[in-house]
């Protein structure tokens, strides 16, 4: 919505510094590592789309980066100035988990923290085996509660980090963009100082606007209601026990519960994955950032060529 409504720099890449690059290869203001950073990045399909030249971009990135927002801000200040674009978005869930980190990198930084109904992203998650749950949570029901408790936890990160500067974050309900876009748009726009002319969006239509990443795509009902499809997809049994989990987060954010205490009471296995969640998703969490193990960053999502791009390769794909 915002790269459609006119003024941002259209990338639709991804920049995943602070999640893969950096607990991969290490900080980024030593210049060997730097140097690592850079080859990996410039063999990315996150790359390939900026539509940059690799030579220009490498010689900044060497001599001006020694953080990860230099990184992000080099990159996309590059992509905004051959667009001829005044600003600039980027975009990654798990970008809530570093918001203190961005903030310091980037000072002028904003934040749109994106909430969406826990029961439908553990619905969905599940179906696109986005997160993985305890090997003996792997049943069903456990696996939707293990989920919610991740969904849970992300929204405490991104809000916790977000409480340290309140002027410059803001949180926008999925539902609400999609049930009332005018008032949220309006809403949203106040904060980033750039008006949100929904029609306008409409018209551009870019990304995911006109093109489904739904886990549920291929079922050719997504632009008919994506919201609320936890109702039809969810036994009774499941509800309850994901209500009974994170019910009280859900309320925090808006969300009405569907069934009365006494059939969503937390079961004595759901409380002990209450308490063993958050510690195991922050334990492992500190380890990626903080120990040696974050050298073992999976970079398979930044789909990686074989060679470093020439000049002439590097375009838009």
């Amino acid at each position: 919505m915002l790269l459609s409504s006119g003024g941002f720099a259209i990338y639709r890449g991804f920049l995943p510094i602070y999640k893969i690059l950096i607990p991969r290869y290490g900080s980024i203001s030593n210049r060997a590592n730097r140097e690592k950073i850079l080859a990996t990045w410039l063999r990315s399909k996150g790359f390939r789309r900026t539509g940059l030249e690799p030579e220009q971009l490498s010689a900044r990135i060497l001599e001006e980066c020694r953080t990860g927002g230099d990184f992000v801000r080099i990159v996309m200040d590059s992509v905004a100035a051959q667009q001829q674009a005044q600003r600039w978005a980027v975009y990654d869930p798990d970008n809530v988990l570093h918001v203190e980190k961005v903030k310091r990198d980037i000072p002028n930084a904003l934040f749109v923290h994106i909430i969406r109904d826990g029961r439908d992203i553990a619905l969905s998650l599940k179906k696109m085996g986005g997160f993985a749950p305890l090997p003996w949570d792997r049943s069903e029901t456990n696996s939707l509660v293990a989920t919610a408790l991740y969904w849970e936890w992300m929204i405490h990160r991104g809000r916790t980090g977000g409480r340290h500067f309140p002027a410059d974050y803001i949180e926008i309900r999925y539902e609400d963009l999609m049930t009332n876009p005018h008032e949220t748009l309006g809403r949203l726009g106040t904060f980033i100082g750039q008006e949100l002319d929904y029609d306008k969006i409409q018209r551009a239509g870019l990304g995911r606007l006109s093109e489904s990443n739904s886990s549920f795509r291929e079922e050719g009902k997504e632009k008919i209601n994506p919201l609320g499809r936890w109702k039809e997809r969810l036994s009774a049994a499941n509800v309850a026990a994901i209500e009974g989990a994170v019910g009280p987060c859900l309320e925090e954010n808006g969300y009405q519960l569907s069934l009365p205490p006494a059939e969503r009471r937390i079961s004595a296995r759901a409380s002990l994955m209450r308490s063993i969640y958050p510690a195991f998703l922050g334990g492992k969490f500190w380890v990626k950032m903080k120990t040696p193990v974050g050298r073992l960053a999976d970079v398979s999502a930044l789909e990686l060529t074989d060679e470093p791009p020439t000049v002439a390769q590097s375009v838009r794909s």
